[in-house]
């Protein structure tokens, strides 16, 4: 099943070119207003990196006409929710208009293009995780971060939790347990060229077990195959599963995480129950066109570093299930660089 996927993530590269820069897949929205509300304010501290700690260069640029915010996700995911918080906050804090260009298709690449082709002057950006290296690596597209200007970062969603039905599977154990009994017989949805299916086959080598891997498509596509019980293991954001596992819809067996997040402090880490997985997490970068000039870039720096630090900001990441999380332009690249690695490992991994 794993080559038969991959396959399918390279036949998709070879028609990206016809379906990249498709006017007719993205919408443009507005904007949404975020409601402010109460929230852990553990959960709202900005965790940035040691380095990230520099102040950010000086800039005299600011935008003279409305920001698009390219987003390679649909409506109502954690991509799109906290490029939302941040278009509202940066319309507050600076006067200029933001708007959310949402551009999905072909693992991210569809997004990644049109920004690629942008006019390189601060007033397009691409906002997302890890989609343009891990297109890259699928074989999706023939560039990863490189083709971009790194900007700052703005949150972090901790690496995506492992939701099954717990009328089947109360624990971690319980499932890795029925996976050895059924080679390649448990089905774990994932989509082609994404984040959740290198972190899928992490799971597999680490835990020694063989899944079938269904490409069931967006986020809303999986959670709908959990619920019909089409697949039996999820890799999920929090924010798209909090209300089936409250409803006790789903279990959830774990996070590939270092440490339990404050976001998801009820949640056990794969490590603490035996598995030695860690998996990247999802921290939401801006990538700018290449030629944009470093003084656009340090505009941005001091605007995310300036929102991670508001009070009121962190109240609306807190609200969408997320986590303020400032690095700055170069310490963004870096960290890009080495997801891409750690990535690129697993997948070469699979190739011996």
């Amino acid at each position: 099943m794993k080559k038969r996927l991959l396959a399918t993530v390279l036949a998709a590269g070879l028609v990206l070119s016809m379906t990249a820069c498709g006017s007719s897949q993205t919408q443009a929205t507005t904007a949404a207003e975020t409601t402010k509300a109460a929230a852990s304010s553990e959960a709202a501290t900005t965790k940035g990196s040691e380095a990230a700690g520099t102040e950010a260069a000086a800039s005299t640029w600011k935008p003279t006409t409305t920001v698009s915010i390219v987003v390679p996700a649909g409506a109502g995911g954690n991509t799109d929710l906290s490029a939302r918080v941040f278009a509202e906050y940066a319309k507050r804090m600076t006067g200029a208009d933001f708007i959310v260009v949402n551009a999905n298709g072909a693992a991210g690449s569809v997004a990644a293009n049109q920004v690629r082709s942008a006019a390189a002057d601060g007033h397009t950006f691409l906002y997302g995780h890890n989609l343009v290296n891990v297109a890259n690596i699928a074989g999706v597209t023939d560039y990863n971060y490189t083709a971009f200007k790194l900007g700052p970062t703005f949150a972090l969603d901790p690496a995506q939790q492992f939701y099954a039905n717990p009328e089947k599977y109360k624990t971690l154990d319980d499932f890795i347990k029925a996976a050895k009994a059924n080679p390649g017989k448990l089905k774990a949805c994932t989509e082609v060229g994404a984040y959740t299916y290198y972190e899928l086959l992490a799971f597999e080598k680490v835990a020694g077990i063989d899944l079938d891997l269904v490409d069931v498509g967006s986020n809303s596509d999986k959670v709908a195959a959990m619920l019909s019980g089409q697949v039996d293991l999820m890799p999920g954001a929090y924010i798209n599963c909090k209300d089936y596992l409250e409803a006790g819809q789903f279990v959830c067996l774990g996070a590939p995480t270092k440490e339990r997040y404050e976001l998801i402090k009820d949640i056990p880490t794969l490590t603490e129950q035996g598995v030695d997985l860690v998996y990247p997490n999802c921290e939401f970068s801006f990538y700018f066109p290449k030629d944009t000039s470093d003084d656009v870039i340090a505009w941005y720096d001091q605007l995310v570093k300036k929102m991670t630090e508001d009070p009121e900001v962190k109240e609306a990441i807190a609200k969408v299930e997320m986590m303020p999380y400032y690095l700055s332009s170069a310490d963004s690249e870096a960290n890009d660089e080495k997801i891409y690695n750690e990535i690129k490992q697993i997948a070469d991994d699979l190739a011996k």
